[in-house]
């Protein structure tokens, strides 16, 4: 536990060293900041539906970005072999790498926030704020899965655009899949592509009602993204 949170504490505090996370942080607030009160204003009516509506497609961008660097740069570098010789079990490394990613998308929540008491104090109502919270349940897993799929694109290869764009491709084709122009046409595979779309489950989310179900498919995910990542580190760090 102890080496793994040394790799945790080096990974996140190396995203604060450089522009990364900064960049990424600001970008990410402001178009999403600007999507939402485009158009907060013209419905009259103050919810943070609309906000948690865009943060899938948001987080299709930013994740990937996240990650692109967490295998790529080691490779390219040539550290990954040194890393891999020190007392620390693949494992450890990649959850330590893995975790240090979840705590700064605990941070970009965490950012979000203050437009969500924004929000609060102009609704005449109020908000619900057990929806509220499932929302934001929704986003953590959400971001989570993200991040561990986006940490296995970027074991495949040294270059950090390539890893993004994997990434991306990855998560965008887990997206779509429940939508209904691809389940339209499926057929008895509609149901199974719906469960097996990383988008649904947080649309379940989203109404406020936490469902096992959600949650055991994100922790699936979570799980054998991390595993793969293992398995596709082990094959490819003597490589």
């Amino acid at each position: 536990m102890t080496r793994m949170t040394a790799v945790w504490r080096k990974e996140f505090k190396s995203y604060w060293y450089s522009p990364i996370a900064y960049i990424v942080i600001t970008v990410f607030l402001v178009i999403l900041t600007w999507f939402f009160f485009r158009g907060f204003y013209l419905v009259n009516n103050a919810n943070m539906r609309d906000f948690f509506a865009v943060l899938p497609w948001a987080f299709l961008f930013l994740m990937p970005a996240v990650t692109m660097r967490q295998w790529a740069e080691e490779r390219k570098s040539g550290t990954l072999e040194t890393l891999m010789t020190k007392p620390l079990s693949e494992w450890e490394v990649v959850i330590g790498k893995y975790l240090a990613t979840v705590a700064l998308l605990v941070v970009i929540l965490l950012l979000t926030l203050p437009l969500t008491f924004s929000v609060a104090g102009l609704s005449q109502a109020g908000l619900d704020w057990g929806v509220v919270f499932a929302n934001y349940l929704g986003a953590l897993l959400l971001g989570m899965a993200y991040l561990a799929l986006g940490g296995w694109a970027s074991c495949f290869t040294q270059n950090q655009i390539v890893a993004f764009i994997l990434g991306l491709a990855i998560i965008f084709v887990l997206m779509v899949l429940g939508l209904p122009v691809v389940t339209l046409f499926s057929g008895v595979f509609a149901p199974l592509l719906r469960y097996i779309s990383i988008g649904e489950h947080f649309t379940s989310l989203a109404r406020g009602v936490i469902d096992t179900r959600d949650l055991v498919y994100y922790v699936s995910v979570v799980f054998l993204s991390l595993y793969l990542t293992v398995r596709t580190v082990e094959s490819r760090k003597w490589g």
